[in-house]
């Protein structure tokens, strides 16, 4: 078996075993003990954050979809495997028009004070729309992880969505602007929560980057 199998079985393995949601935190004090490596989700509003999560974790309904973008309001902590491996952190979307200025001001203050702050944080994943690919919004998440030097994946969601010739172009166009960040991994990993495109080899990234 090579490296890259072997590390594939083992996230396989991880991902089917114990997850459960830890805890909601809507402020900093309110972070659990950071006892183990975590791995955060980052995503424009309504970029299918919670179904790709779902996916990872082969669980229906671990974190809560919504029709409704900017549900997700606090930092989301899941505990996975046992003995505890690690953590998923589900961080609120970002970029929701609809939501009231102070309400998006409190979102975005805890979302930097904890990719800034987190000793624990060992990989943030940048989910891209694949239908729009890197917006403004992205780039400014983007150069605050650089600022912070939290390393990050860039991670193409809903590559069902569209043809296979825009996605590649999508890819290459994501890939193209990763290389000019210091922070961002070169890899780009186009997913599908539906089909199950990219979910293997998203769960290897996850294990990788806490080993």
């Amino acid at each position: 078996m090579t490296a890259d199998a072997e590390l594939e079985e083992r996230a396989r393995k991880l991902f089917s075993g114990p997850i459960t949601f830890l805890k909601s935190a809507p402020g900093l004090k309110f972070l659990p003990e950071p006892i183990v490596p975590e791995v955060a989700f980052a995503g424009r509003s309504n970029v299918g954050k919670s179904s790709l999560l779902n996916a990872l974790a082969n669980r229906a309904s671990l974190a809560r979809t919504s029709n409704t973008p900017g549900r997700t309001q606090e930092l989301n902590f899941f505990d996975v495997g046992d003995p505890l491996s690690l953590r998923l952190v589900d961080m609120p979307g970002y970029g929701f028009a609809k939501a009231p200025k102070d309400v998006a001001r409190k979102w975005r203050f805890l979302v930097n004070d904890y990719l800034r702050g987190r000793a624990a944080l060992k990989r943030a994943l940048v989910l891209i729309d694949s239908r729009h690919g890197i917006k403004d919004i992205d780039r400014e998440v983007m150069k605050m992880l650089d600022d912070a030097a939290v390393s990050y994946h860039l991670i193409v969601t809903k590559s069902d969505k569209i043809k296979p010739t825009d996605l590649t172009a999508v890819e290459q166009q994501t890939a193209e602007e990763a290389r000019t960040h210091p922070a961002a991994h070169p890899e780009i990993i186009a997913t599908s929560s539906e089909t199950g495109t990219g979910i293997a080899q998203l769960r290897r990234a996850v294990l990788e980057s806490i080993e």
